[in-house]
This record gives C-alpha cells, structure tokens and sequence, in this order.
C-alpha cells in the first residue's frame, strides 16, 4: 500500500471503508493480492478459508476479487477487524497448559 493509501486509512478510525470510497482507488491489482495473502494466513487460524480468492480485474479505478460478490473493501474491513483481535490479545487469549 502506498504511504498515502497507509495514511488516509490510518485517519479513518474504526469505521468500515465502503465499496465506493476514493480510497479503494489507490490499491493496485499486487497491492491487494497481497492483502488478500495476509487475509487467508490471519483468517486460517479462526478456520476462515477462502481457497478460491483472488483479484480478478480492475474496473474503474477499483480491483475487484474473486471472493464471492464481496469487493475488495470487504477484504480491508476484515483484516482490520483480525488485526485488531491479535493487537488486543491479551495472556488470558492463549491455552493454558495444564
């Protein structure tokens, strides 16, 4: 992601990005293949498979992906939503070993 792709995403706080915000104009077809990489290795811990995901072309500025009917904003909207579980991990999220 660009550095002000990274900053303008970073201002908008906790709410979702939408399908049509300018935002999701500045990914790049690589851009989101790899977001959709982290996607599947952040989302396989919580048995979140997506074995056919992919981009599939760009259509008016935006990636579109292969994930069902779901844009590509879907895809940044649950990464933030996996990101911030791992951020707020805490030592009572992990197994006990008795």
């Amino acid at each position: 992601m660009s550095a002000s792709a990274s900053a303008a995403a970073d201002d908008r706080g906790s709410r979702p990005i939408e399908p049509d915000d300018p935002l999701m104009r500045t990914y790049s077809e690589i851009e989101v293949a790899y977001l959709l990489a982290e996607l599947a290795e952040r989302g396989r811990r919580f048995g979140l498979l997506w074995p056919s995901v992919g981009t599939d072309s760009v259509v008016d500025g935006r990636v579109l992906v292969r994930f069902g009917n779901a844009p590509a904003s879907t895809v940044l909207n649950l990464l933030t939503f996996l990101r911030s579980h791992d951020h707020d991990k805490t030592e009572d999220d992990t197994p006990c070993d008795s």
